[in-house]
């Protein structure tokens, strides 16, 4: 692989979709992949007007996921595509990926994981079974300022964290979209096609995962409240969750769509012994220190003082924005990183040369929402979050 392009395929992301063109624009930025073939939309016409405007050769737009593995293997390694993406509405997360894995393609996917934890498993036992790289696409890891936290809350900086306190605030969904003909409202609030969580599965799986991945700490039980806000709608959109985590921290979790005048409030607060943290999607080129005995610090992206493993994920110098579409740039380049260096082991990405969000965190944030949920339906005060160790996984 090295020396050229990695060739990519994706699943769903066709005409009118707003994911599908940030997975391209993300996988362009280094040059690193060239999208050569697609199976876009279920919809034919939509399908094939999709990769006519996306300039690919007609024989490379396929109906089916299933058309497009079988053409591809049959192709000669010089054409043959070297990974799938994988960015359709969640029930359509499993089936693809495992057919991808079974196929003998790495597969990098939209988030969540699957629709439910049993599919997830499913989808590790493939990785495994086939030693073929799983990435997901979690793109808040991917911005320099929060490898900036995850790298001081790991050296100690802050000394033993006591508290965690994330949240991800939206109001896109304070009246009733998804009975108004948006799509993007529709399949989200579709228990068909969003899974067991509304709020929780699409926005709730981040901050979960945001807040495991910047402190390096596990939830081993959480306390739940689940609710519904707009009437008639099918899954949540409001959720508020008590943490407990296997080290003693403690923390908050809050994630809804329906506050409303809010944007995209994702934000994490960290608190150790001696100090902690403050990160914001909303203005990620700042993080904010602060200390029980000195002023508080601004460390901003690209400025001086920043950890050796940050360094790599900034693209521009200080005073220029660092945004979503480079977050997302920086996951497909440490896949394409991992691919020509011979793939993690088993679908995993361990170490700092493969940071990126793999098989555990995609287990751990499925394992998360069917605990917010079984905990908001019990009486009792506190939910064991349950045991998702990727070695005890059929391989």
């Amino acid at each position: 692989m090295a020396g050229r392009k990695l060739r990519l395929a994706m699943a769903g992301g066709g005409e009118g979709a707003f994911i599908g063109g940030v997975h391209r624009m993300a996988a362009a930025l280094d040059g690193d992949w060239e999208l050569v073939a697609g199976n876009f939309s279920s919809d034919p016409e939509r399908n094939r007007r999709s990769g006519e405007q996306l300039g690919l050769s007609p024989d490379r737009v396929h109906a089916t996921i299933d058309a497009l593995l079988a053409d591809e293997r049959e192709r000669p390694d010089g054409e043959r595509i070297d990974a799938v993406a994988i960015v359709t509405p969640n029930h359509l997360h499993a089936p693809m990926a495992i057919a991808a894995l079974n196929a003998g393609f790495p597969v990098f996917s939209e988030k969540p994981m699957a629709m439910n934890l049993a599919e997830a498993r499913a989808i590790a036992d493939a990785a495994r079974a086939s030693g073929q790289l799983y990435g997901l696409a979690f793109t808040y890891s991917g911005y320099p300022m929060v490898e900036e936290a995850r790298a001081r809350v790991a050296r100690g900086d802050f000394g033993t964290i006591r508290l965690v306190h994330v949240e991800y605030v939206q109001g896109w969904l304070s009246t009733a979209l998804d009975r108004e003909g948006n799509k993007q409202a529709e399949w989200r609030t579709d228990p068909a096609r969003a899974g067991l969580g509304g709020a929780l599965g699409d926005i709730g799986t981040h901050a979960f995962q945001l807040a495991e991945h910047v402190t390096g700490l596990k939830v081993e039980a959480l306390s739940a409240d689940v609710t519904t806000h707009v009437a008639g709608r099918m899954l949540d959109d409001d959720v508020n969750v008590l943490l407990r985590f296997a080290e003693g921290a403690r923390g908050t979790l809050r994630a809804t769509q329906v506050a409303a005048g809010e944007e995209n409030g994702l934000r994490i607060r960290i608190h150790g012994e001696t100090g902690g943290l403050e990160w914001s999607q909303m203005e990620p080129n700042t993080l904010t220190l602060r200390w029980l005995d000195r002023p508080a610090e601004i460390v901003r992206a690209g400025g001086p003082g920043l950890s050796p493993t940050t360094l790599p994920r900034l693209r521009t110098p200080s005073g220029h924005p660092e945004g979503y579409i480079e977050a997302f740039g920086n996951l497909y380049r440490a896949v394409a990183g991992s691919l020509r260096d011979g793939g993690p082991a088993n679908g995993e990405a361990p170490g700092e040369a493969n940071w990126y969000p793999g098989l555990e965190p995609g287990l751990r944030t499925m394992a998360f929402v069917e605990a917010v949920l079984e905990s908001a339906r019990s009486q009792e005060k506190w939910t064991a979050f349950p045991a998702v160790d990727v070695a005890m996984l059929r391989g």
